[in-house]
């Protein structure tokens, strides 16, 4: 019989049943055994790097394919379109687990028992039960937390002191002598945090309808005083060669490459202040990597988590190729040991903790699709087209 997407659907719904009565069809646990060697893995990048992958291959024998994207709900919808029968595990940012993908089925919890003594190797800050790893009630934990970090802004301090930077905060952004000297890194979802936040408002809320209007009114101004839009290599590009002084957003993941090569000058910034809960300035980002909710999970999802904690892994995840970050595993010492003094130097390690400190943790904007087409729009505008 041809497989189409209706004859499809039912069969998965048999499954399901024999499933949850405890008996398999047999072309199932033929499929089944064959996915005993093989993980699918959709993350940010970094875990689809060969340095990390590459010697999990090699002591499963297995075929580990890994696809990087750049924005969690694109992730998340590819879930929602039916991708759970695709993916073993999904890397995305702190709140999607416990607020969204948890709530609408797409990942399965781990096993506590398993997970659970991996925490005691944590940074300061990341204990167990750490929020965003466990559900809203706190009795199912629902992936495992590696990188973090800041992510504000980023200065060259031969332009911008690192002081300056800090006390003036977003207002750089606004303050009409600094027109043509910054730009814009492509990141929709940090950039209308971030413009809330020169706004003078928390994003992280429903926002009122004058709200809204200083939204508009504050994209307009910051998009139409940029010099240049771009992705991480071109900001740094422009910050090394003396283009432009700053760019939002930013943070030790993206001046990390420029760090590590030597530009100790580019250095992402947390604001003193600001508009957040505690009059806080900046936002951290945590991922958290969970299971999906795939009816034939690969046994290596498992593996693979626990394989990262490892000391040695867990610094190749922090140093895999393109941007360099924090790990939450650099509380263990023989993990720590292992980031020689440029490599801290490059993740901005003698500030973490006075940075982390004035952030609130990444979350979801509630009407982030409405300011998202008004600072789409704004962003036309200021373009000309």
């Amino acid at each position: 019989m041809a497989i189409n997407r209706r004859n499809f659907m039912q069969q998965s719904a048999v499954f399901a049943a024999a499933f949850a009565s405890g008996t398999v069809p047999a072309m199932f646990r033929g499929a089944m055994a064959q996915r005993a060697n093989e993980l699918n893995i959709l993350c940010w990048e970094g875990y689809n790097s060969a340095q990390v992958l590459d010697p999990f291959r090699t002591a499963h024998d297995a075929t580990v394919k890994a696809e990087s994207l750049t924005n969690d709900p694109t992730m998340i919808n590819r879930l929602r379109a039916g991708e759970t029968n695709v993916w073993d595990l999904i890397n995305v940012n702190n709140p999607w687990a416990r607020k969204v993908m948890y709530p609408e089925g797409l990942i399965k919890p781990l096993d506590k028992a398993t997970f659970e003594p991996l925490w005691t190797k944590m940074l300061p800050g990341f204990e167990w039960p750490y929020k965003w790893a466990m559900s809203d009630d706190g009795s199912e934990l629902l992936g495992i937390i590696q990188r973090f970090g800041p992510y504000s802004y980023v200065v060259n301090t031969d332009k911008i002191s690192r002081e300056t930077a800090q006390d003036v905060g977003w207002d750089l952004f606004v303050d009409p002598a600094n027109a043509g000297k910054y730009g814009i890194l492509e990141s929709d979802d940090w950039n209308v945090f971030n413009i809330c936040i020169i706004a003078g408002f928390d994003p992280f809320k429903e926002h009122t309808d004058d709200e809204v209007a200083k939204f508009t009114e504050t994209a307009k101004k910051v998009f139409g005083g940029a010099k240049l839009v771009g992705d991480i290599a071109t900001m740094n590009q422009a910050l090394v060669a003396g283009e432009i002084d700053f760019h939002m957003t930013g943070g030790t993941y993206s001046a990390s490459p420029a760090r590590a090569d030597g530009y100790l000058n580019i250095r992402g910034i947390t604001p003193n202040k600001g508009p957040m809960e505690g009059g806080k300035g900046g936002i951290a980002w945590i991922e958290v990597t969970s299971t999906v909710n795939n009816p034939q999970l690969s046994p290596l999802a498992s593996e693979f988590l626990q394989y990262v904690h490892q000391p040695e892994v867990a610094h190749r995840v922090a140093f895999a190729e393109g941007t360099f970050n924090p790990v939450t595993q650099m509380g263990d010492p023989e993990c720590f040991k292992l980031f020689t003094p440029d490599e801290l130097e490059a993740i901005q390690w003698d500030s973490l903790d006075e940075e982390m400190s004035r952030c609130v943790e990444y979350d979801i904007v509630p009407d982030y699709a409405k300011l998202l087409d008004l600072m789409t729009a704004a962003k036309r505008e200021a373009s000309g087209g």
